[in-house]
Parts: structure tokens; C-alpha cells; sequence
């Protein structure tokens, strides 16, 4: 048998100090690293090298981080860093509005920007496919939980109303409809999956989304709170659910999110 691929990573970014050190991080993390300084040949780069990871700058001529993320977003699943010296919650929002898995503010340690790359190397399935697929596949993680369904073994996850997610081929369908998440958006739907009926805090859904660190309340700050707030509202519009009447995540105020469990009726035998 031959030696597993390396990952790829592609680094955007206009400072070259900073851009040199996130390159000696990613390389020493193991990945291939393919450097770039402005968004449009960062959109090329991730379209050509089909990258593991992304790191984002978000003040950069041209087009800034946040563009490039949703130019990126409409062809890619790959787990995107984005790094700003902007320091405002609402920042850090916009980034995950347009498709950023993680948010690093400047100035960073080399070391806290490794723990993160590892963790999103941690997320990424052996095997799995960045790229998003017209089939729907989109990224995960394996984690452990109770099932809400199993089909031969596999890690197939059965929501309400038709949701099926599935963590072998990292796809989300409704009716067989194909639903499009990123990484981390796949994460929280599975992981909400995984416990039902049991609830979820959002100190527990930031420790999922960071293999390692713990979900306690202490550890976890209130920006990591809006960030899970603003992932769950962005997986919310994607599956066309709705916090008033919802079809498949329930809020619970000031506990936490629960999937909604599937009616007994439906059929969970593999097709």
C-alpha cells in the first residue's frame, strides 16, 4: 500500500511576513502549502490545488477576504481560517455569513493558529472530497454519539421531515434533495443528529466544532457563543427551516438546540 496523500493547504494573503509564517505553520503542520497575495488568484489557487484548509486575510486589495469567501464558497468545501486584525463581533459575524469555518484575530501566536489548524485537520475525513460535488457531499468529522439511525452500519443520520445526513459520503439530502453546508455547518447539524432528543448547549456544540477542548462554560467565550448562533442561523436558512415553526432544529431558550426527532412513521430502512 502506498503512503497516504498529503494535505494541501492555500494561504491568501497581501503581507508577506504574515503570509511566510503561515506557510512555515501549515508546512510544519504536514501539509503542501501553495501561497498566494490577493483574492482573485486565491480564488484560482483553491480552484486548481483543491485545498484541505484556507487561510483568508480579509483587508487585502482587490477583493477583500470576505468576497473571496463567498466567490470560494461557490465551488469549494474547503475548511477556511480566516485571519483579521478587525476586532469587532460583528466582523467576525460577516466572515461566517459568507462561508468561514473559523475566525483568528491578529495579532495571533504561532502556536494558537496551529492548535486550530490541527483541529480542523482533526474534522477532516480520511478519503473525503473538498470540493463540492453535485451529489451534495459536504465535510464532516467522526464523532462519537448515539445515532438517531444506523443502515448497514454505516453513519447515516435520519432527521424529520425527509433530512438524512450521512457521515460516510459527508452528504446532507432532504427528500433526496442535495443540501450544500461547509464543514462546520455539517458538524452542528450531525452532532445535534447524534443526541437526539437530548439538548445541546452551545458551550457543547464549540467543543464539538474543537476536538479537545472542553465544552465547559468557562473555556468558552460569548463570541464563541454568537459565532455557534451564526452558524446555526446560516444551516437554518439552508435547510429552509424556520425558528418559529421548526421543522427540524429546535431552539430551546437559554439551554440550548435540539433536533427535532423524526415522526415514527418514517421509514429508516436503508433503500
Amino acid at each position: 500500500m502506498g503512503e497516504p496523500a498529503r494535505q494541501t493547504a492555500v494561504v491568501i494573503d497581501d503581507d508577506a511576513d504574515v503570509r511566510d509564517l503561515l506557510v512555515q505553520v501549515l508546512s510544519s503542520a504536514g501539509f503542501d502549502v501553495f501561497a498566494v497575495d490577493n483574492g482573485y488568484d486565491g480564488v484560482d489557487a483553491v480552484r486548481t490545488h483543491d485545498p484541505d484548509i484556507t487561510t483568508l486575510d480579509v483587508n487585502m486589495p482587490g477583493i477583500d477576504g470576505y468576497e473571496t469567501a463567498r466567490r470560494i464558497r461557490e465551488h469549494s468545501n474547503t475548511y477556511i481560517l480566516l485571519i483579521t486584525a478587525l476586532t469587532e463581533e460583528a466582523d467576525a459575524v460577516l466572515g461566517f455569513s459568507v462561508g468561514a469555518d473559523d475566525v483568528v484575530t491578529k495579532p495571533f501566536r504561532a502556536r494558537e493558529l496551529r492548535a486550530r489548524v490541527l483541529a480542523a485537520q482533526r474534522r477532516q475525513p480520511r478519503g473525503s472530497t473538498r470540493s463540492v460535488p453535485e451529489s451534495g457531499g459536504v465535510g464532516g468529522a467522526d464523532t462519537t454519539g448515539q445515532l438517531s439511525a444506523t443502515t448497514a452500519g454505516a453513519q447515516t443520520l435520519i432527521g424529520n421531515a425527509g433530512l438524512v445526513v450521512d457521515r460516510a459520503t459527508h452528504s446532507v439530502s432532504i427528500d433526496g434533495h442535495p443540501i450544500l453546508l461547509t464543514r462546520t455547518e455539517f458538524e452542528l447539524l450531525a452532532t445535534l443528529l447524534e443526541a437526539t432528543p437530548e439538548v445541546r448547549s452551545k458551550a457543547h456544540l464549540v467543543g464539538a466544532l474543537r476536538p479537545g477542548q472542553s465544552g465547559g462554560r468557562s473555556l468558552v467565550s460569548d463570541a464563541d457563543e454568537r459565532a455557534i448562533e451564526t452558524h446555526m442561523t446560516n444551516l437554518r436558512r439552508k435547510l429552509g427551516d424556520s425558528v418559529a415553526e421548526p421543522r427540524f432544529i429546535e431552539t430551546l431558550r437559554a439551554v440550548g438546540y435540539r433536533a427535532i426527532a423524526p415522526h415514527p412513521s418514517t421509514d429508516l430502512r436503508a433503500h
